[in-house]
């Protein structure tokens, strides 16, 4: 005879490895907000930039912005984890200015 399946216990593990993925989720972006040099910006800022770009219906900005992403996790990988340093570089040759430094770190 076969064993009955206990579903109640197979819905709990899947509801706490959806609660982990959700966590280790949030806890990468973060990490990538940190790592980008993000952080430096007012959090309204932050909203903002992200926002805009859910929102934007232009392809062609989507796909430029999907194509700086892999550089800058491509900067990330040969450099060793200096991808703050990668988006800097990478904002300044744009014409853009490189994000101000926090003043509140110790």
């Amino acid at each position: 005879m076969r064993k009955p399946r206990d579903f109640d216990a197979e819905l709990e593990a899947l509801n706490d490895k959806t609660k982990q993925l959700k966590e280790r989720k949030l806890r990468q972006l973060g990490e990538l907000v940190v790592a980008t040099g993000a952080d430096a910006l007012a959090i309204e800022q932050i909203a903002g930039l992200l926002v805009a770009g859910v929102e934007s219906r232009d392809p062609g900005a989507k796909e430029s912005w999907r194509k700086r992403g892999a550089e800058f996790f491509q900067g990330a990988r040969r450099a060793g984890g200096s991808a703050r340093q990668d988006a800097r570089r990478a904002q300044t040759s744009d014409g853009g200015e490189p994000p101000a430094e926090r003043q509140d770190r110790t």
